[in-house]
């Protein structure tokens, strides 16, 4: 018997009125948590992964949501439940869908609940998007890099390239149907005779039978293959942001263009270097002397080491920025900044022959102006007690 699958929204941890954003931001959470690069050797981080990537792929399309939240799993898996109770309709309604209920007040009223016009089963379908993740570290965002992602995805059979049928073999247009994929029952109902349309029971509302299904793909036309899929990822990418890599996802049916490739990017944190937005901070540390006399620094940035002369009497938490030494911008245009925010560092340990020095120097200090923050201070404090 095959595993029950467990609902979307609980997958994802949200509430069934999550807005777009909560959906985006609890399957980034998942997707980091148990995505196999962070979890090697772990068949359920894996499997918790591809979960959440199905729930996702469902609940961010709002054609799709519309249709798992009126009909659960069976609205978006045709195949989900096949032959259990029920099976043949939703809610168990004897073989009565809900696509009958528009052919009745089509037959009463002339098509004003909905449309009897059915899509045609053979044309041309775009296939579905993927979704993955990956990690980069904090150089790579900021400089760009290439990389090589695996993923799964439906690709059309190379032995009957996409038909369904063995090779040297044709697929026969359903005779019950005509090839639309849908015929017309009349029922007896209290109301009277109601004509309604339902899928071909012959051909599966394919418009079509196969007679000899092709061995690889066993006549669906499509097998899940894994592929290495290089992604660019551009210079100035932030942590959390989404890439749509356009026409690797799942390839389209009878023809029909693929599916697009969505890549949420990881941005691991640097020790040095943080980000705000597209401007860098660091912090670098003085010696007392260093702020007290000033001195020419060597300062990193993300394209290497520049020099940078700070002027005597530089005093803890002074930032000083560096133009155009930030973040690329994603669209290309201009380059943030970085921003060094300087400390003194207290020496420790001191010898009785450096606490002396310290002493002498500090009797020389005689004149108030060299330390305006202290005389200012306990110039309020006088004012406050006084």
């Amino acid at each position: 018997m095959a595993e029950e699958k467990r609902d979307y929204y609980e997958v994802l941890g949200v509430s069934k009125t999550a807005t777009d954003d909560e959906l985006k931001k609890a399957y980034r959470k998942l997707a980091k948590q148990y995505h196999p690069d962070l979890n090697p050797g772990d068949k359920e981080a894996e499997k918790k992964f591809k979960e959440a990537n199905e729930a996702y792929e469902v609940l961010s399309d709002s054609t799709k949501r519309a249709r798992y939240d009126q009909f659960g799993h069976a609205g978006v898996d045709p195949n989900y439940g096949a032959g259990g109770p029920g099976a043949g309709g939703f809610g168990g309604f004897g073989g009565f869908d809900m696509g009958d209920l528009g052919d009745i007040f089509e037959g009463f009223f002339g098509g004003g609940f909905g449309s009897s016009r059915r899509a045609n089963p053979n044309a041309p379908r775009r296939g579905g998007d993927l979704q993955t993740s990956c990690t980069i570290s904090f150089f790579e965002a900021c400089k760009g890099v290439k990389r090589e992602i695996s993923i799964q995805r439906m690709e059309s059979c190379p032995d009957c390239y996409g038909s369904g049928s063995e090779p040297g073999h044709d697929a026969q247009t359903c005779p019950d149907c005509h090839g639309t994929g849908q015929v017309r029952v009349t029922q007896r109902t209290p109301l009277g005779s109601m004509t309604s349309s339902r899928p071909c029971s012959r051909c599966g509302g394919k418009g079509k039978i196969i007679t000899n299904p092709c061995k690889k793909c066993n006549g669906n036309g499509r097998i899940r293959v894994t592929k290495k899929i290089e992604v660019s990822i551009p210079a100035g990418i932030d942590d959390g942001q989404t890439l749509a890599v356009r026409g690797q996802g799942d390839s389209g049916i009878n023809g029909g263009p693929a599916g697009d490739l969505h890549v949420t990017v990881t941005v691991r944190p640097d020790t040095l270097f943080k980000r705000d937005g597209y401007d860098i901070w660091c912090e670098i540390p003085l010696t007392y002397m260093q702020a007290a006399l000033g001195d020419e620094l060597t300062v990193p940035t993300i394209d290497g080491k520049v020099k940078y002369t700070i002027p005597e009497g530089t005093q803890p938490g002074t930032v000083f920025r560096l133009r155009g030494k930030g973040v690329q911008n994603l669209n290309g245009r201009g380059r943030g900044d970085q921003y060094v925010e300087v400390t003194v560092e207290v020496p420790k340990g001191l010898s009785k022959a450096q606490k002396e020095a310290l002493k002498n120097f500090d009797k020389l200090l005689t004149d108030e102006k060299q330390y305006t923050k202290r005389k200012g201070f306990f110039d309020k404090v006088k004012e406050m007690f006084e």
